[in-house]
This record gives structure tokens, C-alpha cells and sequence, in this order.
């Protein structure tokens, strides 16, 4: 089963970081040192919200003597639409991983040329050759991590152990708009295949979610939703586990918590990569070859806390985020959980399900 082949993939990688005493390295780490010749060139890059280290970008323009234009998106859907109008050029895109298949099939995207990214040897052979992107022709791995429940504990005392008492709960919550990630969690609590491509399979699970919620929905959040936590608007929300992860670490309180919900939940890997139309690819290149860096990589996973698909970063990066369940989960919540596949022109029927709970909740 493809869902299971893949998620054999991160159970692999875990198995790395419980073994990354191996990948340590006993000499000093030399500095990442840019390739000559690209020295006041412009780097466009279109990257999810809260995705990057403080420091990455400004230490990949000093390094290089560039400059990089930083823009951000909430979604997938987001970002595709932007790329389909050509409304924009970007240099460097990261879509998640039914996304590249997607922007594969629709000639989205520029190929790879690996000989540039000499660091691709530090990603973990777990994420190397993806059924997605088979060989990396087009996607190299950038971070991964799954959806589940951010809450402040000061409202929800009790806390969450499943995706019921989620939907059970009467507060106030903020949804992710992500609709695969969704509807693929009601159809996981239907018993249904979460990468179905059959109509009504789909239609009733956006109704599901619309039917089993007790909550007041405030807002279907573009990937912002640990905003609205933070600033007391709403009591939990679904949102991808690193934006919570930051704002516990931000804190520096005890407000805020994190749960995989008892039922599984949606597990996913973001890819850099270049889109058709990109100005720069050539330092688009040099941008992921950097980002694979040892320390580079350990820098932006230590500060986004997700799971990193980077071998020699592992060993670099802090025990407390590499032993934490809610980044790097068991082998049991990862057997339960599943990855969203392509699905092809079933898409729309996901999309129409998500419009229509849109509709009904007054997003």
C-alpha cells in the first residue's frame, strides 16, 4: 500500500536520529562557502510563514553576496494558484509532497540538476527518491512534520487526548485551512481511505466535520492559527506542529501544549524546489545546496522545531527536540497517521467539500 511504503520512509528516519550517534562528526564543521560568481545577484523566494531561522537568509546573503526577496504563503492552494497565473516569479517554491506531484504533472516545475547540490549527500536515504518525485528530479526534502492540536492550557484544562474531545470541545477554535490534511482526518475517523478519490466519499466527510463539531469555529486559519492562540482569540487550534512548538519556545512559560491526536492524524514532508518560470535557478541551486548544510540545517530545525530529513544535521540538533514525541513521533502514531497522496482530478471534489464547509462556518 503506498500510504504504508511511505510512512515506512519516516519511520526510517527515526530510526536514524535514535542512531545518530553514528553521524557525529569528531572534526570542526567547516562553514558552508558559496560557489564564486554570483555576487549581486536576486534570489526570489516563496516559502510557507514561520519557516526559516532568523539568521538564514541574512547568513545565505552575506555568504553569497546576494540578496534574497522573502515571500510567504499560508497554504498549498495558496501558493499553486500563484504559480499557475504566473502572477509572480518565484526562484524558490516549498510544496508539500502530493503538491510536487501535482506541479510535476502540470509542468510546474524546472528539473534538478543534483550535480549543483553537492550537499544532497547529507540528506537521509529515507527522503531520497520519493514515490512522489522519483530520483529527486524535481524536489529535494526541506523539513517534515504532521497536524495536530495546539491548545492553551489555561482554557483547556483537561487537555486533548484524540480528535473526538477535539470536536467534542465547546470553546472557541481556529481550523487549519488545509483541506487534504482535514478531510483527510474525517475520512481516517470514517474508516475511509484519507487519500480517497471516490465523490461522496469525500462530500460526507466535509459534512462529518460539519456534523461532529461542537466547537465554535472562529476561523479556517491560513497556517496563522498559533497567532490566534497566542493573542487569546481562541483556546486550540489545528495547526502543523512546528508553528506550536515556537510559540511554547517564545513564551518561555508553560501556557501552550501540543498533541498527535490518539486517532492519527496527517503526516508530511515540505520539498524546496524550482518553479517553470524562476529567473534564477542557478542560485536557486546554490540556495538548497546551502540549506543541506550540516549546521545550516540543524540552525533552522533547532528554530522552526520540525523534523529534519538531514542526516548530518540530526547529531546538531537539540536532545530536547529530537526526543520530543510531538516532533519526532513513535513508530505507532506514525502507523496509524497518513500521508496525503496525489490524487488527480479527484482534487476538485476535495476542494469543493472544503468550499462548502467554508460556506457553513462564515470563513
Amino acid at each position: 500500500m503506498r500510504k504504508g511504503l511511505i510512512l515506512l520512509v519516516i519511520i526510517y528516519m527515526m530510526a536514524m536520529v535514535g542512531a545518530s550517534v553514528s553521524l557525529a562528526q569528531d572534526e570542526e564543521m567547516e562553514a558552508w562557502a558559496c560557489p564564486e560568481g554570483y555576487e549581486g545577484q536576486t534570489l526570489r523566494v516563496f516559502n510557507w510563514s514561520t519557516y526559516v531561522a532568523e539568521d538564514t537568509i541574512p547568513n545565505f546573503e552575506e555568504a553569497c553576496g546576494v540578496t534574497v526577496e522573502y515571500f510567504e504563503y499560508g497554504s498549498n492552494e495558496e501558493m499553486l494558484n500563484v504559480i499557475r497565473a504566473e502572477s509572480a516569479q518565484y526562484d524558490i517554491v516549498v510544496p508539500s509532497g502530493d503538491t510536487v506531484a501535482r506541479m510535476i504533472n502540470e509542468e510546474l516545475l524546472q528539473p534538478l540538476n543534483l550535480d549543483m547540490i553537492p550537499n544532497f549527500e547529507n540528506l537521509l536515504d529515507a527522503f531520497k527518491n520519493p514515490a512522489y518525485d522519483p530520483d529527486n528530479g524535481y524536489s529535494i526534502a526541506y523539513q517534515w512534520g504532521t497536524v495536530g492540536i495546539g491548545y492553551d492550557v489555561n482554557f483547556v484544562e483537561e487537555g486533548f487526548e484524540s480528535w473526538a474531545d477535539f470536536f467534542a470541545y465547546e470553546g472557541r477554535v481556529a481550523w487549519l485551512d488545509d483541506q487534504r490534511a482535514t478531510i483527510g482526518v474525517a475520512l481516517l475517523l470514517m474508516g475511509e481511505d484519507p487519500n480517497t478519490t471516490d465523490e461522496e466519499k469525500i462530500a460526507a466527510a466535509g459534512q462529518f466535520l460539519l456534523d461532529n463539531t461542537q466547537s465554535q469555529v472562529l476561523e479556517i486559519a491560513p497556517d496563522t492559527g498559533q497567532d490566534l492562540l497566542v493573542r487569546g482569540e481562541v483556546d486550540a487550534v489545528v495547526e502543523y506542529s512546528g508553528d506550536i512548538f515556537q510559540i511554547m519556545d517564545e513564551c518561555e512559560c508553560e501556557d501552550f501544549a501540543y498533541v498527535i491526536p490518539s486517532e492519527g492524524t496527517n503526516v508530511w514532508t515540505d520539498n524546496m524546489a524550482i518553479p517553470f518560470n524562476a529567473a534564477n535557478p542557478e542560485l536557486a541551486h546554490v540556495f538548497i545546496d546551502y540549506i543541506l548544510d550540516a549546521q545550516v540545517g540543524a540552525d533552522l530545525s533547532n528554530y522552526t522545531a520540525y523534523g529534519s530529513p538531514n542526516g548530518a544535521s540530526i547529531p546538531l540538533i537539540d536532545e530536547e527536540l529530537t526526543s520530543d514525541p510531538g516532533i519526532y513521533p513513535s513508530d505507532e502514531t506514525l502507523d496509524s497517521s497518513f500521508i496525503a497522496i496525489e490524487v488527480g482530478e479527484a482534487e476538485q471534489y476535495y476542494s469543493e467539500a472544503w468550499n462548502n464547509i467554508n460556506a457553513a462556518i462564515g470563513n
